[in-house]
């Protein structure tokens, strides 16, 4: 796997959302709290619903921006706690496609495409 991947999300229907077909993801959404994450870390991207990219990884890198710190598992899927924001979201299972199990920290970056 790689040290830090990168996803392309954009709106679709009002949703924030990402396609990676590489690991079998189409339209994939970000719901519960990380869609409202979403909306602030993209505030300063132009046009960031048309898509930007997401750099994440597990290990600090460089200029990164957000970071999330794990909660709790729940339903197969893992809450974040974002301290920048003072919100907590849910990321899917889909996050098991890019790490063998959930990171206590997750670490990333959005800039424009």
């Amino acid at each position: 796997m790689n040290a830090i991947s990168v996803i392309f999300p954009y709106r679709y229907q009002g949703q924030w959302v990402f396609d990676d077909k590489s690991r079998g993801l189409d339209k994939e959404p970000f719901v519960m709290g990380i869609d409202k994450i979403l909306d602030l870390a993209t505030e300063s991207i132009p046009n960031a619903q048309h898509g930007f990219k997401l750099f994440f990884s597990a290990t600090a890198f460089p200029g990164h921006k957000v970071l999330l710190e794990w909660k709790r598992e729940e339903l197969g899927g893992n809450w974040y706690w974002c301290p920048q924001y003072g919100i907590e979201g849910w990321l899917c299972p889909a996050l098991f496609r890019y790490f063998e199990q959930a990171p206590t920290l997750i670490f990333a970056k959005p800039e424009p495409k």
